[in-house]
Parts: structure tokens; sequence; C-alpha cells
């Protein structure tokens, strides 16, 4: 066994408008602008405590329709602890759900949250 250390993965969303979608996410969801990236920006990376997601400029989202069709088609969990607390913060910013906080059989609580450009994603407490 090596000693390498494996960080936390970063998921790329792909989106319409790099500098809007991370409007959303500051605006919306309490996260910071790392940087944005190309001129108009193409590439951006937000984030809020342990928590990174990196933002790709696309034509059309890929997933978008496919999200309006699945139930639950989530591209990213991030853990926090005290889901419940998080989704009053959201709740009180105006942020629209695709799920309220739900315990699963699977021994979790999370809420899903749809961004501008229809990808879901969700926050969770292992409980």
């Amino acid at each position: 066994m090596s000693d390498v250390v494996i960080r936390p993965a970063v998921p790329i969303l792909f989106v319409r408008d790099v500098p809007a979608s991370a409007g959303f996410f500051k605006e919306k969801l309490g996260f910071a602008i790392d940087f944005l990236h190309g001129d108009p920006p193409f590439y951006g990376s937000v984030s809020r405590g342990e928590a990174c997601l990196h933002l790709r400029c696309v034509h059309e989202p890929n997933f978008a329709e496919l999200a309006a069709r699945e139930v639950s088609l989530i591209l990213a969990t991030i853990e926090v602890s005290d889901v419940r607390a998080l989704f009053e913060e959201f709740r009180q910013r105006g942020v629209a759900f695709a799920q309220t906080p739900t315990k699963k059989e699977w021994g979790g609580t999370d809420f899903h949250v749809r961004d501008t450009d229809g990808n879901v994603f969700s926050f969770v407490t292992y409980e």
C-alpha cells in the first residue's frame, strides 16, 4: 500500500454561461467564486468549505434533458454537517429545490438543488 493521499473529487458541471452559473452558486448557495478563466470565461471554480465544483461552458448542457426525465439524476453529492440547517439557509435565500430533506433507508438525509442549467446535486448528512 502506498502513501499516496487521495483528495476529494472535483465534479465538473456543464453550464451554458460560466459567470451566470458562478453567480447562482454565490448568490443562492453561499459559495465563493474561486476563479473564472477565459475572455469571456469558459471555465471556473466555486467552493464552500471543503466542497469545490468546477463549471465548464458547453453549448447545451448534455444532462439537462435527461435530468428532467430521470428521478434523482444527481451529478454531485456534497456531505454537510447539518443538512436541515443548510436547507433552511437555502430556503431563506429563495433556492428552488428538486427534493426537500428526505430521510433515506441507506442512512442519510438529503435534499436536492437544481441549478440554472438543470444540473441536480444533493447535500447530505449521514446519520
